[in-house]
């Protein structure tokens, strides 16, 4: 049986950050939701990919062992990328019979069926409503990362080689609480405080001195930790970044950086996103009401549902010093802000100047940043990542 991940019509709920990835990309908890997916249910079968076709150049130049797009003509498992994954789902999805689905909302979960299916449309298998749950933006993804950060270290780092060892000055509470890979650097006056969750140190990742961090927590490859920094529970970092300062319930997808002091909290951060030194966002109202935010979808604001929201930020934008960043605002992909204009609402992809006056981002321009940015990190930035960007840049036009 083939494991199909694909991402069905609703991608556009999780822009800026879908707009140039999957949303099986997306980062929630230890682990990417393709990658939890692909783990539970993908056996002894490669897996496939099915994803919008404006998106499947930039995944065969960067994956390509992938099976991205095909059909196989045996029996086929559909999960859906946008799935909030417990017990009791993986039990329903594990238990499909042939020729049957399971819905959501009347959104298709899974389906299990020897035929090609339709997902935005499927016919011809067994439909029922079920109590799964699925992602509907990104908010949801930040709200739901302690919990898979505690569900992630469960399933897959608890019994993994742990390479738990810490030089002197070192504190650790709830040390089995604490999983550490190799080449990972201590140094003196760092606290793990495991006390309110795991926490995660990946291979190569760098914690300098007097820097805290509490659970649940997640560190990834190559990260590293500036003095005295403080990382609170619910907070995910990607690959290569660099933090400093505040950081709350947040996730970073990979190789961005928020090295300086101020504070960040339940936000979304891209890839090579730079925030710059004193910036700082709210994540609560001074009322207490619930925060809106602008939805790519209906090209308006709308309730996110709870409290606490920060700040969205697609790729390769960058704030200079002593930005504020208000509740809730989303700022698009390409965006290179700066001044004392407060940020908010929604800043829109390829936005250049004060939050009040802003001008497009020539294109050219971003290209010449974005290639000297990843340029410092041994990567290019290729045709193909290009033609994406204009095509990006094309739809706001």
């Amino acid at each position: 049986m083939q494991l199909i991940i694909f991402d069905d019509q609703f991608r556009s709920n999780f822009f800026p950050l879908t707009l140039n990835r999957s949303t099986s990309s997306l980062r929630c908890g230890i682990l990417k939701l393709r990658q939890r997916l692909e783990s539970l249910f993908a056996g002894l079968d490669d897996f496939i990919v099915q994803i919008d076709p404006l998106l499947v150049p930039l995944y065969h130049e960067r994956h390509e062992e992938w099976l991205i797009n095909t059909t196989p003509r045996s029996e086929k498992l559909y999960v859906n990328s946008r799935l909030k994954l417990e017990e009791e789902a993986i039990k329903l999805i594990s238990n499909l019979s042939s020729e049957s689905g399971l819905l959501c909302c009347g959104k298709l979960v899974a389906a299990k069926t020897t035929t090609q299916l339709d997902i935005n449309n499927p016919k011809g298998i067994k439909l029922s409503e079920s109590s799964i749950q699925l992602y509907t933006c990104l908010s949801d993804l930040i709200h739901d990362n302690s919990r898979m950060i505690e569900w992630d270290f469960q399933h897959f780092f608890y019994e993994k080689d742990n390479f738990f060892e810490t030089e002197p000055g070192v504190t650790v509470l709830h040390p089995y609480n604490v999983w550490i890979a190799e080449e990972v650097t201590l140094s003196p006056g760092v606290v793990l405080d495991a006390s309110t969750g795991p926490i995660v140190l990946d291979r190569g990742a760098r914690v300098m001195a007097n820097a805290v961090l509490c659970g649940p927590l997640y560190l990834g490859k190559n990260c590293v930790v500036k003095i005295g920094a403080k990382l609170y529970g619910g907070s995910s970092f990607g690959a290569v970044c660099k933090v400093g300062g505040e950081i709350e319930g947040s996730i970073f997808q990979a190789y961005s950086n928020k090295q300086h002091d101020g504070f960040l909290g339940h936000s979304y951060i891209g890839e090579w996103v730079n925030i710059g030194a004193d910036t700082n966002n709210s994540d609560l109202k001074n009322t207490y009401k619930n925060v809106s935010y602008y939805s790519y979808t209906t090209q308006s604001k709308q309730d996110s549902g709870t409290q606490f929201l920060g700040c969205v930020i697609g790729d390769h934008s960058k704030t200079g010093i002593n930005c504020s960043i208000n509740t809730g605002a989303v700022i698009g992909l390409g965006c290179n802000l700066w001044g004392r204009a407060l940020i908010n609402d929604f800043m829109p992809d390829f936005s250049w100047g004060e939050a009040d006056s802003l001008s497009p981002y020539r294109l050219e321009a971003f290209y010449q940043t974005a290639a000297i940015v990843k340029q410092r990190r041994n990567l290019s930035l290729t045709p193909i990542e290009q033609q994406l960007y204009l095509h990006i840049n094309k739809l706001g036009d």
